[in-house]
């Protein structure tokens, strides 16, 4: 089973290759891994020690960021490396302050995972919710370097559980101790053997009240949102923007902050076909800056209260020039502030693989919808069970929802019950800390 799994990797990494050819992310995954041992090298200090972070990609790093946040508080004086599989993670957060080194994965092999692991020399690895590589697993184990899940979750769907999932199985027993989500997560590592869990939660819960409590002022949004009922809708796909699009039609006077799952000129050119009428963060950001220089170029030395006061109206101004109430974000990073400046928000994804991150509107206390295709991720059930979430199938659906959320009171008892539900959720990082000051 070893040779086959190395076949597939092997094969994985050739198709790779063979589509960065046409493909832009592809390419940044192939790009950004040539010469990485020698940049490795050359940043890092083999002989200090060093801990592993590694995630699959941004949403995995926003999942188990707290645990490294608390880690480095904990522990100050220790270096950290962190490692992304995607480059959705690795372009946005390879500058992240708190980390000393960031870097893609290499791709696992026997021979990249002794090299890595000799370069960076790790005292303990933590690996959040999922990305399960057999050889990097295995070298940590031979090595004695303690392995900890962050966040995973189980099903009995999984291969780990079947009868043919002996392979996979071996990869668990290389861990040193889970830290899983749920209880099922628990019966399920205990029926094959492992005792090593700890019922912690999800560290998502805890981050994502750190985010709504840190509120993040966005000027462009906020002139463009208040004054009105805004619906936020985030990682959208062309299925979900479509659903809005009939949103739209029937209520009008509500304003729509559209930010799309990914960030490119296809998505872009979707969005701007359906809502024809839409403006572009970029387009009024770029106005907003036009008018700073024309006060920084005014008083070099003083600030002009009077000009600074011209410059924010004349941006308001100009986004009611154009009298746009659909606002299209086409720059990434900004999507759990956004949240703060919505009434009611719509997730992505739920017409496709599976629905996005619910929990970063649900802790601004706000109504949460999304699409069908919601069953694998146990909060969106949570919330829907406590009255805070809903789920349409189509636009009728959307619509009849959104008549019900149009009573003030309707909407606000929903929100408490949404940022309740958060509040209740939160603790899994101190549970996680706890055992690693006591382990």
């Amino acid at each position: 089973m070893v040779i086959l799994y190395r076949v597939i990797i092997f094969v994985y990494y050739q198709l790779i290759r063979l589509a960065a050819l046409f493909n832009k992310k592809a390419g940044k995954w192939v790009e950004g891994r040539k010469d990485l041992f020698q940049e490795i090298a050359e940043e890092v200090d083999s002989d200090q020690r060093h801990t592993w972070f590694h995630f699959a990609s941004l949403g995995e790093f926003e999942q188990g960021r707290s645990v490294l946040e608390q880690y480095k508080k904990e522990w100050p004086e220790h270096l950290i490396v962190v490692t992304f599989y995607s480059p959705s993670g690795y372009e946005i957060r390879k500058n992240y302050s708190l980390a000393d080194h960031v870097f893609y994965l290499p791709a696992d092999t026997p021979g990249n995972a002794r090299r890595f692991l000799a370069l960076i020399n790790p005292e303990k690895a933590f690996f959040t919710k999922y990305d399960y590589w057999y050889f990097f697993f295995r070298e940590l184990h031979e090595r004695k370097i303690p392995l900890y899940m962050v966040s995973s979750i189980y099903r009995k769907d999984q291969v780990f559980f079947k009868w043919y999932g002996g392979f996979f199985r071996k990869m668990l027993d290389f861990v040193s101790h889970f830290f899983v989500q749920n209880q099922e997560s628990v019966h399920l590592l205990q029926q094959v053997g492992f005792k090593n869990i700890t019922l912690a939660g999800d560290t998502r819960f805890d981050r994502v009240v750190k985010v709504a409590e840190m509120v993040r002022e966005l000027p462009i949004v906020s002139f463009f949102a208040t004054g009105h009922r805004v619906l936020v809708a985030g990682s959208t796909w062309s299925q979900d923007v479509e659903k809005l699009q009939a949103f739209h039609q029937v209520f009008s006077e509500w304003k729509i902050i559209i930010a799309p799952h990914e960030v490119n000129e296809s998505s872009i050119r979707e969005t701007r076909e359906l809502f024809p009428e839409g403006i572009l963060y970029s387009e009024l950001s770029n106005y907003m800056h036009k008018q700073q220089l024309q006060v920084e170029n005014h008083r070099k030395n003083q600030i002009d209260m009077d000009l600074v006061y011209q410059n924010t109206s004349t941006l308001s101004d100009h986004i009611e020039e154009h009298k746009s109430p659909i606002l299209i974000m086409d720059n990434v990073g900004m999507l759990s502030s956004l949240y703060g400046y919505g009434d009611i928000a719509y997730i992505g994804g739920g017409f496709g693989n599976g629905i996005h991150n619910t929990l970063e509107a649900a802790a601004y206390g706000m109504p949460v919808l999304f699409g069908p295709r919601y069953h694998k991720f146990q909060e969106a059930k949570d919330l829907i069970q406590a009255k805070a979430a809903f789920s349409i199938n189509d636009e009728r659906e959307l619509i009849l929802v959104m008549e019900e959320l149009m009573d003030y009171e309707v909407r606000l008892e929903a929100g408490k019950r949404a940022v309740g539900y958060v509040n209740q959720q939160a603790g899994a990082t101190a549970r996680i800390m706890d055992f690693l000051k006591h382990d």
